[in-house]
């Protein structure tokens, strides 16, 4: 086990002596952590990721009276994207920034207890801003990955380190942006770096040490393996066929990175990691389904096995990933389905089970890749004219045909989870509206380099709005109604049993809406972009909201067009904590 202290934690040696020592979070606690409503101890407020709270004392009677109870601000000047989703327990609320760093804070007053900066080196290469998605609890710790691809974890209480573990070469192009996921005593992991070339997959370590147990890898053809307590390791057998969908030696650089974490559900045994996009971008040149990528992975966490995918994108050529999470709910007849709002622009309703396709339909009003989803294959219906051209059979052999594709490759939802509620039975869905120009473009892989051999410009489809906040019907693939946003929401969504939806946008608003009919109900301006998923506890006879603010992410640095229409928004770098007024 490694142990140093940490130069940067405010406060150690008086924090050390006097905190009060909490028992430590444990699995049941973790197991129950949907139904309670005195904490948040995982990302998606429960492992199913149904971001649903039962609390209520702020419901659509008077969330008008909502007000702010504190605010702190990250401070220094590491502003850029703040995706992160604050975790409570025990008084403390933990809080992941950009650039890999975390806060420990007191959440009756917002008084900062300690701060951990990670030393990140020079070269790292995330792809999509320096953002941190928030961190997990187990026991007395804390832990949370970052963009140099290692895993950290801090005493809850003192911020020092207690241990500290590498997933992978940053230098290869390996970062890791989510929130680790605990699943029946096991810290599960993914990693970033699908625009680099990188092997996708899933870990599993002991939580307590940082100790592998087992790795899955995402790409078909890659051998699994698993670890004895000595650290010795053995095969686990391949993941998929060699070449079976995958040419040459394509495989040994596929991508499918499983960069957005995933999701445990505990009457299935399973937890379900979505994947990223194959690599490159170019479709022609790895004819295929390319497996694993663009797809949700079932893995057994008890051995590390793959139980059943499903393949949203086969062949993808668009950029269209996978991995956005996948969130199991009780269907008819006690069947376990989830649910999962594709890049691709397509809703899936699968059997949590085996995978099975239940229903597919699109959440987002253009889609011209795909006309639909064969409900008995599974398979999409491509529409092979928009597909981007190959550049060998280009005029120059230096670029193919260009086409236009919607939604962009940023996707009809992308990293913004959605909420389930079970008092509606509706997913609430974050959706944007956009398109873009795409063409191929030569390329071979070189270590560490941009792996895409494409290029494009996204584009708004509307005058009057991008966004969309859309309550989905998982049974009949309606809308049943949408609230629009000028810019594109890249913030997720809380559901309530006070029959509330909250959310943020861009312009720096958190939303309340009612979860039956969309109205607006309340909104207050938090500084700058939320781009981040709210939160809610209880604490005492006190129901609080929060929200990280701070605009970034993907869109200003990949939007095109649409990023020249949100160019004046402000970056930024806060938590809001929200209670009602006497």
């Amino acid at each position: 086990m490694k142990k140093s202290l940490v130069a940067s934690v405010i406060g150690a040696a008086l924090l050390g002596s006097t905190a009060v020592l909490a028992a430590g979070v444990t699995d049941a606690m973790i197991e129950k952590d949907a139904s309670t409503g005195n904490d948040v101890l995982s990302s998606g407020l429960g492992t199913e990721g149904q971001r649903y709270s039962p609390l209520k004392q702020i419901n659509a009677g008077n969330v008008s009276k909502l007000t702010p109870a504190w605010s702190m601000s990250f401070g220094g000047e590491k502003q850029r994207g703040q995706e992160s989703q604050p975790l409570v327990y025990n008084g403390k609320m933990f809080v992941t920034a950009s650039y890999s760093r975390i806060f420990a804070v007191d959440v009756k007053t917002g008084t900062k207890l300690w701060k951990y900066e990670h030393r990140l080196p020079d070269g790292i290469m995330p792809c999509c801003d320096v953002v941190n998605r928030g961190a997990a609890l187990y026991d007395n710790l804390v832990i949370f990955s970052t963009l140099d691809a290692q895993l950290v974890a801090l005493n809850q209480d003192t911020g020092e380190v207690v241990w500290k573990e590498k997933i992978d070469d940053y230098q290869a192009g390996y970062s890791n942006t989510a929130a680790p996921l605990i699943a029946k005593g096991l810290l599960l992991t993914g990693t970033s770096g699908g625009e680099f070339g990188v092997v996708g997959r899933v870990e599993a370590r002991d939580p307590r040490t940082g100790q592998l147990v087992w790795v899955r890898p995402t790409v078909e053809g890659h051998m699994g393996y698993k670890y004895d307590k000595a650290g010795n390791k053995t095969e686990n057998g391949i993941s998929g066929t060699t070449n079976k969908s995958w040419p040459g030696d394509l495989w040994k650089t596929g991508g499918a990175s499983t960069w957005l974490g995933g999701t445990f559900d505990n009457k299935t045994g399973l937890a379900y990691f979505g994947t990223g996009n194959p690599a490159p971008w170019n479709s022609h040149i790895r004819p295929g389904d390319n497996l694993f990528s663009c797809a949700t992975v079932a893995i057994d966490v008890a051995t590390g096995q793959i139980k059943w995918h499903y393949q949203n994108t086969p062949n993808d050529g668009w950029d269209f990933d996978g991995v956005n999470e996948f969130v199991t709910f009780d269907g008819p007849n006690g069947k376990r389905l989830g649910g999962k709002a594709d890049r691709n622009g397509f809703f899936y309703v699968l059997d949590a089970e085996n995978g099975k396709l239940e229903n597919a339909f699109p959440f987002v009003k253009k889609v011209t890749w795909a006309s639909g989803v064969d409900l008995k294959t599974g398979r999409p219906n491509f529409v092979p004219e928009n597909r981007p051209g190959d550049p060998s059979k280009g005029a120059d052999g230096k670029k193919g045909n260009v086409v236009f594709a919607a939604p962009s490759f940023l996707g009809g939802k992308n990293q913004m989870p959605m909420a389930y509620s079970p008092k509606t039975n509706y997913f609430y869905v974050p959706a944007n509206e956009w398109g873009m120009d795409i063409w191929n473009e030569p390329i071979t892989y070189k270590k560490g380099a941009a792996y895409l051999g494409a290029g494009f410009t996204i584009k708004p489809l509307n005058e009057d709005y991008i966004g969309a906040m859309r309550a989905m019907d998982p049974k009949t693939g309606k809308i049943v109604w949408e609230n629009k946003n000028p810019a594109p929401l890249w913030g997720g969504v809380l559901a309530t049993g006070g029959d509330l939806v909250f959310y943020g946008t861009p312009e720096g608003y958190l939303k309340a809406v009612d979860s039956k009919t969309g109205k607006d109900l309340w909104k207050f301006q938090t500084g700058s972009g939320v781009v981040a998923p709210p939160i809610t506890w209880q604490d005492g006879d006190t129901q609080y909201v929060a929200v990280v603010s701070g605009w970034g992410g993907a869109v200003p640095l990949w939007g095109g067009e649409v990023a020249k229409k949100v160019n004046f928004l402000e970056q930024g770098g806060s938590v809001w904590v929200f209670k009602l007024t006497k």
